[in-house]
């Protein structure tokens, strides 16, 4: 059974699921990316209080590393590169190619940009730290503008 709440951000509403095993869908409501079907799902605001609580605190600028369970489904390489994410410090970035590099796959840079693009734990899974080799902010499934109000949060300046 997966269950599901929302909450106000001061970038905008956060869908937050959860299933038995921990957090299994982090999205912002008015992203790029269609929300996920969720018949069957249940809004259950006192199972998920405790994650409500994390993220309050991270946009409070209170936490700089969640210590939820996550319980994100996806393939091998999605995973390498989903746990590569979570090694980027709170306010650092890293290019594609850092993280292609660090997984042991310093060819997979468009495969690495494909898996960030399917993460579904937004913010958990630090997504919105991964930038152009440039320098420059690239795609982020909850746009750009939300991506930049993550890193300035985060103290760093774009």
């Amino acid at each position: 059974m997966i269950r599901y709440d929302f909450l106000e951000t001061l970038c905008g509403r956060l869908l937050i699921a959860i299933d038995d095993h921990g957090l299994v869908h982090v999205d912002f409501v008015a992203g790029l990316r269609p929300l996920p079907d969720m018949s069957g799902w249940r809004q259950d605001g006192d199972a998920l209080a405790p994650c409500l609580a994390e993220f309050d605190a991270y946009f409070a600028g209170r936490l700089q590393r969640f210590t939820l369970p996550l319980a994100a489904r996806g393939t091998a390489f999605q995973q390498a590169v989903w746990q590569a994410l979570c090694d980027i410090p709170y306010g650092e970035t890293r290019s594609y190619g850092d993280i292609a590099r660090a997984i042991g796959k310093p060819s997979a840079v468009r495969a690495v940009g494909a898996a960030n693009g399917r993460n579904p734990l937004s913010i958990i899974v630090p997504c919105h730290r991964v930038i152009g080799q440039n320098g420059s902010l690239t795609g982020y499934a909850g746009g750009l503008p939300i991506k930049q109000a993550l890193l300035r949060l985060e103290g760093i300046p774009r």
